[in-house]
């Protein structure tokens, strides 16, 4: 594989299951001016410059940033250690909602409207103010909090059907690649994805969710993105309407 944006044909999506754990605290409800969602590797040498924009937009805060290590490249000679099926899988379903024949890395998902190259750092921060100024941002807004009891989610009252989405996240990971194309670089990535699943249906009218402390216990220490996203027939993830964040929490 070149130093090029890898490219691969694809087939078709399916989703994850999800839990979660952490102490409490606030979420960036109502803040956020868009999500991005990179899906990357680290088996491809196009991608080490993407993550360090991932890194950049995590930092700023204005924008819920997601890093989806995908499979596919793992043959490489590098098997992505944050890799999933399920990852993958959540790319494919994307490919199928913009009606796309192939997918790539590195590939920045926008609001689950549009794409760019993830390593484009200028045309993320344009198309995040586009779909803003054009009405293709986060109408419906979208809070979630930590307490003793658990997880409790909101969601306003809005137009239109969703799902709401739970994505369970590494907030800091720093590997070292010894094979592949990235050989002998150390690269960190941020808010790396390690579950994601579906807790409950949004049909326009505003609702709360709670979820326990036991149900989330599967996911000590990391961070939890919560998505309002619409889903295509096929089940293919499609815009997301709003969406919040807690950041992972040192054990009190």
């Amino acid at each position: 594989m070149t130093a090029c944006t890898c490219i691969l044909v694809i087939a078709v999506p399916a989703l994850a299951s999800a839990a979660w754990v952490m102490t409490p605290a606030a979420a960036q409800a109502g803040e956020l001016a868009g999500v991005v969602e990179l899906f990357t590797s680290q088996g491809c040498s196009s991608c080490p410059p993407a993550d360090a924009e991932l890194v950049r937009l995590t930092e700023e805060g204005e924008v819920l940033t997601l890093s989806y290590h995908v499979d596919y490249w793992n043959y490489l000679g590098w098997p992505d250690t944050l890799s999933s099926r399920a990852n993958t899988e959540r790319q494919y379903g994307y490919a199928s909602t913009l009606k796309r024949n192939n997918v790539y890395t590195p590939q920045a998902v926008i609001n689950g409207q549009d794409h760019v190259n993830g390593a484009d750092g200028p045309a993320i921060d344009a198309m995040v103010d586009s779909l803003a100024s054009s009405g293709g941002g986060l109408p419906v807004a979208v809070s979630a909090e930590m307490d003793a009891d658990g997880l409790r989610i909101s969601v306003a009252k809005g137009e239109g059907k969703a799902d709401i989405v739970v994505v369970y996240f590494d907030d800091v990971t720093t590997v070292k690649i010894t094979r592949g194309e990235n050989a002998g670089r150390s690269v960190t990535y941020r808010h790396s994805v390690q579950d994601i699943g579906t807790v409950g249906m949004w049909s326009g009218e505003a609702v709360t969710l709670n979820l326990p402390a036991s149900v989330m216990s599967a996911h000590p220490g990391r961070g939890c993105a919560v998505l309002l996203q619409q889903v295509g027939k096929d089940g293919a993830p499609g815009r997301i309407l709003g969406a919040a964040v807690i950041e992972p929490q040192e054990p009190a």
